[in-house]
C-alpha cells in the first residue's frame, strides 16, 4: 500500500510503498476513505510524542470501509461503513467499563502507538469496544473531522466544566439553545 512516512522527526515525509497491514485477532483493517489533519499530527512528527516509533505513519482521524476482521472480532464484517475515535480503549479496564474508552489507561492511538491514516489501509485494534458504525448518508470526511474535536470537546465540557453527559445546560447568547 501506500502511505505517508516520515524516518525521522522534523524531516520532510514521503510517500512510500509499506506492507498491507494485518487485523489483529481482535481488529480489523479499515480502508482509508478520508482522513484529518490537526496540531497533533504536528507535534507527532515533531516528536512531542514519546510513543511514536520510527519509521512511522501519522494520521489519527478517519473513517473508511472495513476490508478485513480478525477472528475474535463479532460486532464487524468485511464492507460496513465506519469510523474510530482517535483514542483506541483496551475495553477491559475501568475507564472504559464506565464509558470513558477516551482516557483509557491502555489505549492505543493510530498515528502514534502505531501507525495511521495517512495510508490506503490502517489496522485498529479492540474493533468491537471502538468502531463507529456510519450512516449511508454521513460522508466519510465528516465522520473523520469528528474524533478528536468532538472527543476533545467532550472532555473539556464534562472534565472542566463539570457538566454531566446527558444533563442540559442553558448556554448563555445562544437563543436559549443547550448542550446534552
Amino acid at each position: 500500500m501506500k502511505a505517508v512516512v516520515f524516518e525521522k522527526f522534523g524531516e520532510a515525509p514521503r510517500i512510500q510503498t509499506v506492507p498491507d497491514p494485518k487485523p489483529a485477532a481482535d481488529g480489523v483493517v479499515i480502508k482509508v476513505e478520508a482522513t484529518g489533519l490537526c496540531r497533533s499530527d504536528w507535534h507527532g512528527w515533531m516528536g512531542h510524542d514519546e510513543g511514536i516509533t520510527l519509521p512511522h505513519v501519522p494520521g489519527h482521524e478517519l473513517a473508511g470501509i472495513v476490508v478485513a476482521a480478525g477472528k475474535q472480532v463479532t460486532r464487524w464484517k468485511a464492507g460496513e461503513r465506519v469510523t474510530v475515535p482517535f483514542a483506541v480503549g483496551c475495553g477491559r479496564c475501568f475507564e472504559c467499563n464506565s464509558g470513558n474508552h477516551q482516557v483509557c489507561e491502555h489505549q492505543t492511538q493510530p498515528g502514534f502507538t502505531g501507525w495511521g491514516s495517512f495510508a490506503e489501509y490502517v489496522a485498529i485494534e479492540h474493533a468491537d469496544t471502538n468502531l463507529v458504525r456510519l450512516p449511508d448518508e454521513m460522508e466519510f470526511a465528516t465522520a473523520a473531522s469528528l474524533g478528536c474535536r468532538f472527543v476533545t470537546s467532550f472532555r473539556a465540557i464534562v472534565d472542566q466544566g463539570r457538566v454531566k453527559p446527558g444533563e442540559w445546560v442553558a448556554v448563555h447568547g445562544c437563543g436559549g439553545g443547550g448542550l446534552s
